[in-house]
């Protein structure tokens, strides 16, 4: 049996993306769907942050390994910082970064789930993109998102840019598709926090000039 095709919604990425399609996203969230939606980077595909079978089914349509984790999309710093402990150096960094098209990887507070975090470190990463439906979605939703790059399996393959490949590629996985038109070729920009240290950890769209001198 063929499986499902699933629901394509089409919302404009202006700064008030519709309320009503906005809203028919988050109830798929809250049900424990799956969604893949447009952010500042690349599309990705996200679940609600306690949905244990929607990182599942990231993790299948992926082919991700136990290696691999799962971010948090955030609407704001307040926010994060239930779920990540930031330093003063941390701090400085997110305020200046966020929104944007970064991921802080930080220690880990007692809230994140254990499909977040990374193996033998209690870290998570952290997204607070700059993308109007990707905030209006996390905001509606009222948690966070997990989230996972658009990238299908293989080597040699990139993070996806277009929802006409986003379906192709993941629509057996996901229960909806935001196509919210194109965006960037490239993934977030991941720097990793330790106390004052900043590590790059993939260098991506965000720009990391000055950022190890700051």
């Amino acid at each position: 049996m063929a499986a499902p095709v699933p629901l394509r919604l089409d919302i404009e990425p202006h700064a008030n993306p519709s309320a009503r399609k906005i809203a028919r996203v988050v109830e798929v969230l809250h049900e424990g769907g799956v969604a893949a939606y447009p952010t500042d980077t690349v599309y990705a595909l996200g679940c609600a942050i306690e949905s244990r079978r929607g990182a599942e089914r990231i993790y299948r349509a992926k082919q991700m390994n136990e290696d691999q984790r799962l971010a948090l999309i955030c609407p704001d710093l307040s926010s994060a910082a239930i779920y990540a402990h930031f330093s003063q150096a941390a701090f400085r960094l997110a305020r200046r970064l966020f929104p944007g098209p970064y991921t802080l990887v930080l220690p880990a507070s007692r809230e994140v789930p254990r499909t977040v975090l990374l193996k033998k470190r209690r870290q998570v990463g952290i997204r607070i993109p700059e993308h109007p439906i990707t905030l209006a979605l996390v905001r509606g939703l009222g948690r966070p998102l997990l989230t996972s790059s658009a990238i299908p399996p293989g080597a040699d393959q990139v993070a996806l840019s277009d929802p006409d490949d986003v379906l192709d590629h993941f629509g057996r996985f996901v229960d909806i598709v935001v196509d919210g038109g194109p965006t960037s070729a490239e993934p977030s920009t991941v720097l990793e926090v330790t106390d004052d240290e900043v590590v790059v950890l993939r260098e991506g769209r965000g720009p990391i000039e000055g950022i190890l001198d700051a």
